[in-house]
């Protein structure tokens, strides 16, 4: 298959996709005891829940209690791309009308890089307002109490390969 010539950037697969739930618990115990997913984080004060579908750390999958959900989520999905795609994204989305964001919700120039994966990411929201990533698995250990970081920070203090 051969990417669009107008692709922002070559799209290699699905990554994450996300769902509120109404009761996390449950549903926690659902994916976890019944679905056999591996819990990858319980995030306590955000009544969310991250679960890693495989042995690959190549596929996600989020759980939000309903009105829990970041940026005003209304839905997202994450594509997995190549790192120097990532890095080229922010001006190609700029280059087409697209506002690429952090993390947070802010527009930036650079991806974030998401300490407790590790992962870096842009975000921008389609003409429905729905929350779309480009995200690159870093080859990194895991990083928890990083927290969320810019690209820039990132590099700054770290040798780093990408999967």
């Amino acid at each position: 298959m051969t990417p669009h010539s107008n692709q922002i950037v070559p799209i290699k697969g699905l990554f994450e996709a996300h769902l509120t739930v109404s009761n996390l618990q449950r549903s926690i115990d659902f994916y976890r005891d019944k679905l056999g997913l591996q819990l990858a984080l319980k995030v306590s004060d955000r009544n969310a829940a991250f679960f890693w579908i495989g042995d690959s750390r190549r596929s996600m999958l989020g759980l939000w209690s309903i009105g829990s959900t970041p940026l005003g989520l209304t839905l997202h999905i994450a594509f997995d791309v190549n790192l120097s795609d990532l890095l080229i994204a922010p001006k190609r989305l700029r280059d087409q009308g697209i506002s690429p964001l952090t993390f947070l919700g802010e527009e930036t120039d650079e991806p974030s890089v998401i300490g407790w994966m590790p992962a870096a990411a842009i975000y921008f929201r389609d003409p429905d307002g729905h929350l779309i990533e480009f995200l690159t698995m870093l080859d990194m250990e895991p990083d928890a109490d990083l927290g969320i970081v810019t690209w820039s920070n990132w590099i700054g203090s770290r040798n780093f390969q990408t999967r």
